[in-house]
């Protein structure tokens, strides 16, 4: 289909410096998890997306220096020869399809302790982050730097350049957000000097032009220079000479880089999960941009809608439209705009398992698109499947596990039958998507509906409660059981194992509230699952008018949150629905009136009032129609995936559908994973051949 015109503006080519990109879609910096340890994978990682459309493709942060060592958290490293060729592979590739690369060259002073290294942090003047989650948390602190110190890290970013435009990298970065160390000498919170860089905004701003003026000078202007910037806190702060310190900043800096890309301060909210903050949330802050700089700005703000990024750029508020989450979970989506297949975009659904994957030290993983990471390990790409499927495939729940196996087979060129005991397609997403701000998760089925529903090869089959007789009768040629997993009315010891049933009444489980039941106040809700759905039925229960508290293993409300930046905005959504909080606690009985408790720590017991409780802990898997069919199949033929298989978040139940149908029918040599290795210094540093 041709292109919609009205769209057309998003495919001019803008020029930044002296470089052009062919059209407005530049995924912006983001972690990947893919260090230099991993150089094929980050490759295939980044060339997917330059396929798919995006003009620019960026690393993530990328240390310049063994001063900034982020671990162990994945962080890539320019330090050396053998990193220099471990990028060399992301640019070419990003080079094949046409796209611009770029590297963001990171340096994080205070924020990065140098776990693995052993240097000591630099800072400003010696004011650390005094993070309070454990994974950031540290007793080191940080040296106040010196003139030679400051003069050093200007030479580490001009040598850095150097290095990337070696490696082929087009657009270089000088990253002054996310409290890393140029930040940090624009913020007064950590900027306590009083020579030419502190004091006066003007001070500030200082070494921030001269580490553009150094990049850019190291690289005899071949090469576009990126300013990344957080404008949140400084937006806040009033200026005696502008309306705030973020204009006077962009005022002093408004032509030092070829390319401003803007974004928040913090995770939580330049990240922010789609539960409690809609498309476009930055707006607000960086807006103001463009009517001081006349250089090209990029921004983010989970933009999948075409439309709102025409406004973008229409109403002057972005040039380029920055992507990180929607470029993860679609890669393709510029080509899909391009080529007037806007309904087969695959939308983000803003739950933040990408950011979860660098806070875990792994790969990126994206509940829509489970082909992320896999490109080069398995070769999986999310557009292309091997047409070798022959013969009929009947799948069994249509869940997220069950919708993609179904699609993916169907893609392979399988006849694919589609069966589910509901009406409505979509299994634990039927309910959970209308729980408080998670609408936009049912993005996971009606992306894989609206492709099923187009394939000619599919044949979906809504209130069929299929016995093992039904399933032995249909006589597929595989089978593909995925008919989830079931909330079980456990407590939880001080062990954090669970312990059993409660025989108590009015106990209820997610599954129980999913049927619509609705409990009697004063409601407890038990969450040692401690991922979203325990704070999710806390805020619906309040939401019907139930006084509710909240009670957790955890030191905080939903504690795995922290991973996907949702945890300070449960807080946040606790406080405004008035549900009580209670945290590191178990609960140790109940009979209809009390909730006994016991401190998780110190064994104390404690009691509130209660008429309900609704426990979010265990979840069991299992399938008694795979077990029922298990013993007459065919060998090969039967297959157990999702939440049955093994439970889990969404995201581990789409990765396992498209797993087992990736692989349905394929001997097991063909379904192993390549495993990729780093490049060695030693190996670009060989001693001289002697006598």
């Amino acid at each position: 289909m041709p292109r919609d015109p009205r769209f057309d503006i998003l495919f001019q080519p803008v020029k930044i410096g002296p470089k052009v990109v062919r059209n407005r879609f530049f995924q912006v910096p983001h972690a990947s998890g893919m260090t230099n340890a991993a150089p094929h994978v980050r490759a295939a990682f980044r060339e997917t997306k330059a396929e798919g459309g995006w003009a620019v493709v960026s690393t993530g942060a990328c240390s310049i220096h063994p001063t900034s060592d982020d671990s162990p958290f994945p962080c890539a490293t320019l330090w050396d020869e053998a990193d220099l060729r471990s990028h060399a592979l992301m640019t070419e590739a990003a080079h094949r399809h046409g796209a611009l690369a770029a590297i963001e060259l990171w340096h994080g002073g205070a924020a990065a302790v140098n776990r693995t290294t052993r240097h000591a942090p630099l800072s400003p003047s010696g004011i650390p982050w005094m993070a309070t989650h454990v994974g950031f948390m540290s007793s080191a602190r940080p040296k106040v730097m010196d003139a030679q110190d400051i003069r050093d890290l200007i030479r580490w970013h001009a040598e850095a350049a150097v290095m990337a435009e070696r490696a082929g990298f087009d657009i270089l970065y000088v990253y002054a957000g996310m409290g890393y160390l140029p930040y940090q000498f624009l913020l007064s919170d950590y900027n306590h000097r009083t020579d030419d860089y502190g004091g006066s905004v003007r001070n500030r701003v200082r070494l921030v032009e001269q580490l553009i003026d150094a990049v850019r000078e190291a690289t005899h202007g071949r090469c576009a220079v990126a300013l990344r910037i957080s404008m949140q806190e400084l937006r806040a702060r009033p200026s005696d000479i502008a309306p705030s310190e973020a204009h006077e900043v962009i005022g002093h800096l408004k032509d030092a880089p070829d390319l401003f890309d803007v974004k928040m301060d913090y995770s939580a909210t330049d990240c922010a999960a789609s539960r409690y903050t809609p498309e476009g949330s930055h707006e607000p802050v960086v807006d103001f941009l463009k009517t001081i700089t006349d250089k090209p700005v990029v921004g983010v703000g989970r933009f999948t809608s075409p439309d709102t990024m025409v406004s973008m750029v229409k109403r002057g508020v972005l040039d380029l439209i920055g992507g990180a989450r929607p470029s993860i979970a679609d890669p393709f989506l510029p080509k899909k705009i391009e080529e007037g297949r806007v309904e087969d975009i695959r939308e983000c659904i803003g739950c933040n398992l990408c950011i979860s994957s660098w806070h875990d030290g792994v790969w990126v993983r994206c509940t829509q698109n489970p082909t992320a990471g896999e490109e080069w390990r398995r070769g999986w790409h999310p557009e292309i499947v091997r047409r070798d499927g022959k013969g009929q495939v009947l799948v069994v729940g249509a869940g997220p596990a069950g919708l993609e196996a179904a699609l993916t087979l169907a893609r392979r060129g399988h006849d694919v039958a589609l069966a589910d005991k509901a009406r409505d397609f979509g299994g634990r997403l039927r309910w959970e998507s209308r729980l408080p701000g998670l609408n936009q998760w049912h993005r996971v089925v009606d992306y894989r509906m609206g492709q099923l529903q187009k394939m000619p090869n599919v044949t979906l089959y809504p209130e069929s409660d299929l016995s093992a007789q039904d399933v032995r009768d249909f006589g597929a040629d595989h089978t593909v059981i995925a008919t989830g997993a079931r909330w079980l009315p456990y407590l939880c010891g001080a062990n954090e194992l669970p312990s059993g049933p409660i025989d108590a009444p009015r106990v209820y489980t997610p599954d129980d509230i999913a049927a619509g039941l609705v409990p009697e106040g004063p409601v407890a809700v038990f969450d040692y699952d401690n991922y979203y759905l325990g704070s999710a039925i806390a805020e619906h229960l309040a939401g019907q008018g139930r006084v509710v508290t909240y009670i957790t293993t955890a030191d905080t409300a939903a504690a795995w949150g922290f991973m996907t930046n949702e945890q300070p905005l449960v807080h946040q959504s606790f406080a405004k629905k008035n549900i009580a909080l209670r945290t590191s606690e178990v609960v140790t009985g109940f009979d209809g009136e009390t909730l006994l408790l016991s401190q998780i720590f110190s064994g104390e017991d404690r009691r509130i009032a209660a008429r309900s409780l609704v426990i979010v802990g265990y979840r069991q898997g299992g399938s008694a129609l795979y077990d029922s069919i298990s013993g007459d199949a065919k060998p090969g033929s039967l297959h157990l995936t999702g939440d049955a298989n093994a439970p889990g978040a969404i995201v581990h139940a789409v990765y396992q559908g498209h797993k087992t149908a990736r692989e349905l029918g394929l001997p097991l040599a063909q379904t192993q994973p390549r495993r990729d290795a780093p490049f060695a210094p030693r190996d670009f540093h060989l001693p001289e051949a002697t006598e």
